[in-house]
């Protein structure tokens, strides 16, 4: 059976949990070997041994994606063990302080652009140079579909999520014609981690946003995965610079 990216090789950053977790995993059942990133090493380590114990090959790389060298080491590192980098989602973020636009701390702006979009920047430098000395590759950004509505209470997040689009798009371009494809994917409310720490296990907070999505329903992380192995796919060989909106209907509301 054809696999989608069998015989590359992926990088997912924020692979410990949720979305990124389920990409790798995804990513290796389609073929590809698998560098696993995450500041959390327990978690990163468990998304190692869930894709060996499924029959693929992958690797840990401690990276804080907001620090030059990590994201250097990191790209360094899977190109060390595997000997390229074809495919690469960058999914590493942070939620960011929820506050009105005029109450958000300074110093929680700088962190979660720090993280979300300089560590997206970070990172897409060093998986483009390493790309392009084999002939291209393909590349998904995490984004959100606040990037595209805003949210009441998430300007910082909205903010660096509407950053990542203008950076994905700009870079699509800039690599068009160099085998580079560059997208990003832009989730609604998946029942990650993230998503469960708001909820707070309180029925009435899932049921608020339940009652946003036209599909009555929270996304779930395998959902996401699907669409970016998708992009990283030749079967979207003629995809770049697009915003892949996947969060059941609620933008178009």
């Amino acid at each position: 059976m054809s696999q989608l990216v069998g015989g590359k090789v992926a990088l997912v950053t924020g692979a410990a949990s949720g979305i990124g977790r389920a990409s790798a995993l995804a990513f290796a059942r389609e073929g590809a070997k698998v560098v696993v990133a995450d500041v959390d090493v327990e978690g990163g380590e468990e998304t190692v041994r869930l894709v060996r114990s499924a029959g693929g090959d992958a690797l840990f790389v401690r990276a804080d994606v907001s620090k030059a060298d990590d994201a250097e080491a990191m790209v360094a590192g899977a190109v060390a063990r595997y000997g390229r980098l074809d495919c690469a989602h960058n999914n590493a973020g942070i939620a960011g302080v929820r506050a009105a636009s005029a109450e958000v701390p300074e110093e929680d702006w700088d962190r979660t652009l720090d993280v979300n979009l300089k560590g997206t920047w970070l990172c897409m430098k060093q998986e483009i140079r390493a790309m392009l000395k084999t002939g291209g590759g393909a590349i998904v950004n995490t984004s959100a579909a606040n990037a595209l509505s805003g949210g009441k209470g998430s300007s910082v997040y909205s903010a660096a999520a509407a950053g990542i689009l203008g950076l994905t798009r700009s870079a699509a371009l800039d690599y068009a014609d160099a085998g580079l494809r560059i997208n990003a994917v832009c989730p609604g409310v998946v029942r990650t981690p993230m998503i469960e720490r708001m909820i707070g296990g309180r029925p009435e907070v899932e049921a608020a946003f339940v009652a946003r999505i036209p599909m009555k329903r929270l996304g779930t992380p395998e959902e996401i995965a699907e669409a970016v192995v998708w992009l990283c796919s030749d079967a979207a060989s003629f995809v770049t610079g697009q915003a892949l909106l996947a969060d059941g209907g609620m933008v178009m509301r």
